[in-house]
């Protein structure tokens, strides 16, 4: 117990950690595990790709992400909706910042190993808008 002011005692929760085993989901191109989603706060993804694959072209509405490569070599695609993209080549510890709305695609040149943290607006999971997919989910939001 502590106390607010004098003469009045108030419990406070002690601070809880919390173990559990980090969900993976398989991809068309790799796969991603996700090992923090706080909703309404932030989401930590650990993201493979297969040397030659590429993730979708696409932009976010309200997620705004930041992107590591942990590991391999990578294009970086990204620029306006609408205009032209930049493409970049991205070894490990290089880093990009994603506001919504900046169109973007990571295609591995080696198969490549990349943490994604992200802002976790309500509905992040379906806050994709896909351009283009190899995959046929253009236009979806599906995994």
């Amino acid at each position: 117990m502590t106390s607010d002011s004098p003469g009045r005692a108030s419990v406070r929760a002690e601070p809880r950690a919390e173990l559990y085993r980090a969900q993976e989901q398989a991809k068309p191109w790799g796969h991603e595990t996700i090992y923090a989603g706080v909703e309404g706060k932030y989401v930590g993804k650990v993201i493979h790709v297969t040397a030659g694959q590429s993730l979708s072209l696409q932009y976010h509405e309200r997620k705004e992400e930041t992107i590591c490569l942990i590991s391999g070599e990578a294009d970086i695609q990204y620029g306006a909706i609408d205009g032209d993209l930049t493409t970049s080549r991205f070894g490990p510890s290089d880093v990009i910042h994603l506001p919504p709305g900046v169109v973007h695609r990571v295609t591995a040149i080696t198969d490549i190993i990349f943490a994604e943290t992200s802002t976790a607006p309500h509905g992040w999971r379906e806050d994709v808008v896909r351009l283009e997919d190899a995959y046929g989910r253009t236009g979806t939001s599906a995994p």
